[in-house]
């Protein structure tokens, strides 16, 4: 994948087909430590042992549709050959926490791409699941709660095209505020 914003895509998903009801996006985006980092927790089913130990080899899935899944072998290599860090735990009932971390500075890193179109997809997609997005830099956070956003809504469905246009003007107007990094 060309963009980070296309994995986080995609491991979003993982986490919205497992019967999540929370799931926590936390990104550092760090020039001064020279990391980007990310961690996604969810509430979901979980893995067993079994899985989690083969779950980044390509030719394991659970999906029935094809025979393999690229999401995380693919984030797995793309961080560890930018230097970075990559972990999966799992429990199941309890769910799923995912951290893999770049050297900022690599110039194998892949952009971050459109993040907030993306984010901005996957909870309009999800209405039934919480999401909780805290982005941090070397300047400040931000944080933004589908819970609190529902409310402010009155009812309005997130996946409202207005909706979704005045929500992904709100992410990256506070991401531009906060320096977020590309």
């Amino acid at each position: 994948m060309t963009e980070l914003s296309l994995h986080i895509l995609d491991l979003l998903e993982n986490s919205t087909v497992v019967n999540s009801t929370l799931i926590n996006l936390d990104i550092k985006d760090s020039i001064k430590d020279n990391v980007f980092w990310f961690c996604i927790t969810d509430n979901g089913k979980g893995m067993s042992k079994e899985l989690l130990e083969k779950v980044t080899d390509p030719y394991t899935t659970t999906r029935k549709t094809r025979k393999v899944g690229l999401g995380l072998p693919l984030i797995k290599m793309n961080a560890l050959n930018c230097n970075g860090t990559f972990d999966i735990q799992s429990q199941e009932g309890k769910g799923t926490k995912l951290t893999f971390a770049f050297e900022h500075n690599n110039i194998d890193r892949p952009p971050m791409g459109d993040f907030a179109g993306v984010f901005v997809m996957t909870i309009a997609n999800n209405e039934n699941i919480r999401f909780i997005l805290n982005y941090t830099t070397d300047k400040d956070s931000f944080v933004f709660d589908t819970l609190e956003v529902k409310e402010a809504l009155e009812g309005l469905p997130m996946n409202n095209n207005d909706v979704m246009k005045m929500l992904k003007e709100m992410i990256n107007e506070n991401l531009k505020d906060i320096e977020a990094n590309d």
